[in-house]
C-alpha cells in the first residue's frame, strides 16, 4: 500500500474525529505525555502545514496554529490535513528529497512517516475524546510493517519516541502499533 494510499485514509479520519471534539475536552491529557487534545491539534496543524510545503519542494512560511479562543479549530485543521494530502500527491512529491525534523530523506519514506505520525497522533484524539476510530486493518497493517523497521532504538530518545510498551494480548493490530510507538494503553 502506498503512502498516498495510507494517507487517504488517515487523514479524512482524523479530521472526522476532530469535527466531534468538543469545547470542553480540548484541555483533556492524552496518551501523547504532557500534551493535551489542543496541544496535538496545534502540533498536527503546524508541522502538517509545514509538511505540505515540504512535499511540494517549497519552503515553508512560519505556520502558527490557529487561535486559542475556547472553540475547537475543526476547520482548519481539515484545510491543513486536505491540503496535506494534495502536496503529498502532487508531481514529483514521493521523488523529490524532503527536508524534514529527521533529516533529508526521499519523499516517499518521509511520507510513510507522516502516515505513522498521523495514525497515531489521530489514535491519541479519538482516546482522548472517547471516539471510534475506524481506520481499516490493511491500512494499520501497512504503517505497522514499515513504522517496525523505521523506528529505530537510537531514534527512541523520549521525546520524538518513547520506549515501547506492551499491548494486552488479544489487543487490536493498531493498539499494538500504538504500544510500538511508545504509548501506554
Amino acid at each position: 500500500m502506498t503512502p498516498i494510499e495510507q494517507l487517504s485514509q488517515i487523514l479524512p479520519t482524523v479530521s472526522d474525529v476532530v469535527d466531534r471534539i468538543e469545547p470542553g475536552q480540548l484541555g483533556a491529557p492524552t496518551p501523547c505525555s504532557q500534551f493535551t487534545v489542543r496541544d496535538v491539534l496545534d502540533h498536527m496543524h503546524v508541522l502538517g502545514g509545514a509538511f505540505g510545503y515540504a512535499f511540494r519542494g517549497e519552503e515553508a512560511p512560519e505556520i502558527e496554529p490557529p487561535p486559542r479562543d475556547g472553540r475547537v479549530p475543526a476547520a482548519e485543521f481539515r484545510k491543513t490535513m486536505d491540503d496535506l494530502l494534495d502536496a503529498v500527491g502532487s508531481p514529483g512529491a514521493m521523488e523529490r528529497t524532503v527536508s524534514s525534523p529527521m533529516g533529508d530523506m526521499p519523499g516517499e519514506t518521509f511520507a510513510r512517516l507522516v502516515a505513522f505520525d498521523g495514525l497515531i497522533h489521530g489514535w491519541d484524539l479519538a482516546r482522548s475524546t472517547g471516539q471510534d476510530y475506524p481506520i481499516p486493518d490493511t491500512v494499520v497493517a501497512a504503517v505497522d510493517e514499515f513504522a517496525r523497521g523505521a523506528i529505530t532504538d537510537g531514534m527512541r530518545d523520549g521525546d520524538t519516541f518513547k520506549a515501547a510498551t506492551t499491548a494486552p494480548q488479544g489487543a487490536p493490530r493498531l493498539e499494538h502499533l500504538v504500544a510500538f510507538s511508545g504509548r501506554t494503553l
